[in-house]
């Protein structure tokens, strides 16, 4: 996803900086990362708090292949939720969770 497609995106919840990382983008809001857009997938941050709210709408969580094929390793990023990349205002709420799961995880 370009930078301006996600700067759109993420419009609703404030400024957003873009820095690239391991092959994809972050997307940062007030220096916390909030979602990463690795081979062309944007996925928003969340935690144990938030984690259900994905789940239960459609969205699928990120993994990768373990070492030597063991079980995958699930990451704290979930796929945005369909209704929200037709839906300014939805995008803004699932934006908003991965703001505040960024922030509990901070600290």
């Amino acid at each position: 996803m370009d930078i301006e497609a996600i700067e759109d995106l993420f419009s609703g919840l404030g400024p957003v900086t873009i820095k690239r990382m391991f092959g994809g983008k972050g997307v940062y809001r007030n220096g916390l990362i909030v979602a990463i857009d690795l081979n062309s997938e944007l996925m928003l941050k969340a935690d144990r708090e938030s984690a259900s709210l994905f789940e239960a709408a459609g969205a699928r969580q990120w993994s990768y292949e373990g070492k030597a094929g063991k079980k995958p390793v699930f990451m704290p990023y979930w796929s945005i939720p369909d209704a929200a990349l037709d839906d300014p205002d939805e995008m803004t709420r699932w934006a908003r969770l991965a703001y505040e799961a960024a922030v509990r995880s901070a600290k």
